[in-house]
């Protein structure tokens, strides 16, 4: 089973800890930061997606122009542009930038910040539910040799036909998030790779068999899985856990300029990051969760904290759970893209390639 990195491109140079002096979209921050995902040796890198920031699928346009053969993760949202529209947008992205596109469903867990987009269904059960109505549509968009129908609850089309298709025959590669049993449902269906945040092995363990039973309801092979995490590295264990304090101290500081708080609400994925964190700071090797504990696990929060040769180990640990893509970003982007790709990211590789060979002749 192969690796992947998946990179993460902010509109501009800001994090947890590092306060935005920049535009809100800042062209020359974006060119720097996919580049350098690109030279660290990143697979791919996500473009986020929220109700008050710049269009992701624009943004990853751009990122795709200017960059040679890094792959993009397109976050979107149900329930605002058309399935077969936003099918044909990706096609057609797809076509230009030779399979380089991929597409990250994210329903949405805060129904007061969706109302900025103009939502209408607070009942995050009844959400995922278009959501699966969408993904049907799109997936017909795509792979529809001759018109079709749909008649949903949420959507309705008559002799719905795309002229462009993906490169891939079964459609652009697709990436489900979520926290929820309804979120399980829609990845047993849908998802080529499910998105984990950064948990516990037991909960990875958890979650990965809730999602294989899912898709097996549906007879599709298993996808496969990520996991989201935010590595601290330095040259010794000692420094890494130093440098990991002073995140947490320059995150609390700058709380009120940043805009990371605790939010009034938690999804189902926060809630699972803060019961571990209510577990301890530092839960099985190294997964730190002081951070995620702070900001309420608004998002990806929790970390590895070492060397780059004890992360990459954990890395191996969640691999032989059957974790095979890894989003990984630091508190401070820019830098932290390049420093993975020194060494977090090739140790990572030979270590899963060395335990993979040995496996084969084991097997032999």
């Amino acid at each position: 089973m192969s690796v992947e990195f998946i990179g993460f491109i902010t509109n501009n140079n800001s994090s947890e800890t590092v306060v935005r002096s920049g535009p809100v979209l800042d062209p020359p921050y974006i060119e720097t930061v996919a580049k350098a995902h690109e030279l660290a040796g990143f697979d791919r890198a996500l473009l986020a997606f929220h109700s008050t920031t710049p269009d992701a699928l624009q943004v990853a346009q751009h990122v795709l122009t200017i960059t040679k053969s890094l792959k993009v993760m397109i976050a979107q949202r149900p329930g605002f542009t058309a399935p077969t529209l936003l099918a044909r947008q990706l096609a057609t992205l797809d076509q230009f930038y030779g399979d380089r596109v991929s597409l990250h469903v994210i329903t949405g867990g805060n129904a007061i910040e969706l109302r900025q987009d103009g939502n209408t269904l607070d009942d995050k059960d009844e959400r995922y539910a278009r959501t699966n109505e969408f993904l049907d549509v799109v997936r017909l968009e795509w792979t529809s040799e001759k018109p079709f129908n749909y008649n949903g609850k949420y959507y309705n089309v008559e002799n719905g036909f795309s002229q462009v298709k993906p490169l891939r025959k079964e459609g652009i590669y697709t990436f489900v998030g979520g926290g929820s049993d309804a979120a399980v449902e829609v990845a047993g269906k849908h998802a080529d790779t499910f998105a984990l945040w950064g948990e516990s092995y037991a909960q990875v363990r958890d979650v990965t068999a809730r999602v294989r039973a899912a898709a097996a309801k549906y007879g599709r092979p298993a996808p496969r899985f990520s996991l989201s995490v935010r590595p601290i590295l330095a040259e010794t264990e000692e420094k890494a856990w130093k440098k990991a304090d002073g995140i947490l101290e320059r995150a609390t500081a700058l709380q009120d300029k940043t805009g990371y708080r605790r939010p009034n609400h938690a999804t189902d994925g926060a809630k699972r990051l803060l019961a571990l964190a209510d577990q301890g700071t530092r839960i099985d090797k190294r997964l730190w969760t002081e951070v995620a504990k702070l900001t309420g696990a608004n998002s990806n929060t929790t970390a590895l904290v070492g060397t780059p040769e004890q992360v990459a180990e954990v890395f191996g640990d969640y691999y032989d759970l059957g974790i095979s893509h890894f989003l990984i970003r630091g508190f401070d982007p820019l830098v932290d893209a390049i420093d993975y790709g020194r060494e977090l990211i090739p140790l990572t590789r030979g270590l899963i390639a060395a335990r993979d060979e040995q496996r084969g002749i084991a097997a032999e």
